[in-house]
């Protein structure tokens, strides 16, 4: 048998791990005995964890599930997978608990193990989906499969990493990261699958979906009034209408003409089980409040009377109160689905609270449309999963736009401030680090501009586009209009110590206006400016998240293919 043919045959059994298909092949003696092929539950073994980044840990995981069943399916051992994962995630929590439980000396430490239980419990949740999906899905929409599984397994190392930032105690941080090693690798074999999966149905023309077909399929799957043929003729004209002609499910307003005065009343009001949109209607006012948006709640539309009167509003933050990042969020949205429309989330704790977040974003296929986010340090953290924002504006100084999930900024105003004394500026900080995590951050067809404060001084404290937070950072920005702001190098390393320059995948396309200038650019191999359109397009909505297939439902504008 030929090495090409033995290729296939490994890679027909990988594509069966993940969508159910039984693949037993033998070298042709019709005797059901394992002849060379691939009759045995241990051969389904080696050549499932072939791929994989770790492969003693993927043989030790999957091979007592064989050897108890040597006719075990591809899709049992997928399964199996996914199943470690969660017995790691619970074992991580339960340590995470104990851990939390002993810590009497620290009000930080307390906080980071609490940080930690509520990853764990978001990284679960993510794994159940993953599952789920893996048990109902047919040959025909793997395409979509790939998509959504690397996006939850992403989350998971995601979380495992927000986790571990957050941890400054030495002793701590050791335990949590032994505690997690399992969960990072596991992890990590099962997105080694799913690429292995996508490259092999590429070449069977089983394709995952290519920037071209993306806009084919666009089309096809939107009506003549731009929403998806599936989504019902309610949701339409619900999110086709302005804000005063949508009938909300509730309405809060501080001066008592709703049923609520606090946005958090409004969610906690959420039905059990709601199926559709529940619509939020918060009236004009400023509302000092700490909003989360919980798991359970999917689906929330929520809408002001405008970025500059429906206002929420914190001040929350680390330099001050010692309050570890993820909780200095004034809003988090973590319950899927979530959308914003006309409103503005604030965190003003200002330059010497340093991180200090105003909007945490963990929802998955969340959008923010006619939004003002603003904040000094980490004021926008699309922390997990997919999320878009179009028509925002966006103000901070270091690392104001942040995160580990996928996020694509369109037809935004990004606003640089003037921080404090000595310090400098970046716009994007990305945290992606897995090389197979198809995460990261675009920022197109917008402005990068200071705001009235830094304009006297612009040239003196350096700005830049942004820094690599973590190994493989992921980070384009295209088709944008950058000003004087930005200093003519574009980017600076993380630090010293991980300058993470040469693993990074941070790209410049199309840029215009002063800053914009590539010519003096800092010399990375990590950097790249691209030239290329075709390589420009794998960042669009399309190929990038598979934008296409849920902006549209969720109302806002979308660009879906480049500008010019």
């Amino acid at each position: 048998m030929g090495k090409a043919v033995l290729a296939s045959i490994s890679l027909i059994l990988v594509v069966g791990v993940v969508i159910g298909v039984v693949a037993v092949v033998s070298r042709g003696s019709g005797n059901g005995k394992d002849s060379g092929g691939l009759a045995t539950g241990m051969k389904a073994v080696d050549t499932l964890c072939a791929p994989t980044e770790y492969k003693d840990v993927c043989i030790k995981t999957l091979s007592p599930v064989a050897e108890k069943n040597i006719n075990v399916s591809p899709k049992d051992l997928m399964q199996k997978t996914f199943e470690a994962v969660v017995n790691e995630v619970n074992k991580a929590l339960e340590k995470s608990a104990s851990l939390g439980n002993s810590v009497t000396n620290s009000s930080y430490d307390e906080l980071s193990m609490d940080g930690c239980k509520e990853v764990m419990d978001y990284a679960a949740y993510s794994l159940r989906k993953a599952i789920s999906k893996v048990a109902k899905t047919e040959i025909k929409s793997i395409g979509d499969l790939s998509d959504d599984l690397n996006t939850w397994l992403s989350s998971v190392l995601a979380y495992k990493s927000s986790c571990l930032d957050e941890i400054e105690n030495p002793e701590l941080k050791k335990a949590m990261e032994d505690a997690l090693s399992d969960t990072n690798k596991i992890t990590a074999n099962a997105l080694g699958i799913i690429e292995e999966v996508a490259n092999f149905l590429g070449k069977i023309n089983i394709t995952i979906p290519s920037f071209d077909s993306l806009k084919h399929n666009s089309r096809r799957l939107l009506s003549a009034d731009g929403y998806p043929t599936w989504f019902s003729a309610a949701n339409r004209k619900l999110l086709a209408a302005a804000g005063n002609q949508i009938k909300p499910n509730v309405v809060v307003a501080k001066d008592g003409s709703g049923q609520f005065k606090t946005i958090n009343e409004a969610i906690a009001a959420y039905p059990k089980n709601h199926q559709g949109r529940f619509v939020i209607y918060v009236k004009a006012g400023v509302y000092k409040e700490y909003v989360v948006v919980p798991q359970k709640a999917i689906n929330v539309y929520m809408y002001g009377d405008g970025p500059r009167k429906t206002i929420v509003t914190g001040d929350k933050n680390f330099g001050i109160q010692g309050i570890n990042t993820m909780n200095t969020a004034t809003f988090a949205a973590i319950g899927d689905g979530f959308i914003a429309k006309s409103m503005a989330f604030q965190n003003t704790a200002g330059a010497a609270g340093h991180q200090a977040v105003a909007l945490r974003v963990t929802s998955d296929m969340s959008a923010f449309y006619n939004c003002r986010i603003d904040g000094y340090q980490d004021t926008l953290y699309y922390h997990t999963q997919r999320s878009y924002y179009r028509n925002c504006v966006i103000s901070g100084t270091i690392d104001f736009i942040f995160g580990k999930g996928a996020a694509l900024i369109q037809n935004s105003k990004i606003i640089v401030r003037k921080g404090g004394a000595n310090q400098f500026n970046t716009v994007t900080a990305d945290g992606r680090e897995n090389k197979l995590m198809r995460t990261g951050l675009v920022i197109q067809s917008s402005n990068i501009v200071a705001d009235a404060q830094l304009n006297p001084v612009r040239f003196t404290t350096k700005s830049y586009l942004g820094r690599p937070w973590k190994e493989f950072a992921r980070t384009m920005v295209m088709e944008s209009t950058i000003t004087d702001v930005i200093s003519p190098e574009g980017w600076t390393i993380w630090n010293a110590t991980h300058p993470h320059s040469d693993l990074s995948e941070i790209r410049e396309y199309g840029n215009t206006g002063v800053g914009g200038s590539t010519s003096r650019r800092v010399k990375w191999k990590g950097l790249q400016i691209v030239t290329d359109r075709k390589v420009a397009e794998q960042y669009t909505a399309g190929p990038f998240f598979d934008g296409g297939k849920w902006i549209p439902a969720t109302g806002a504008p979308v660009q879906l293919g480049l500008r010019r």
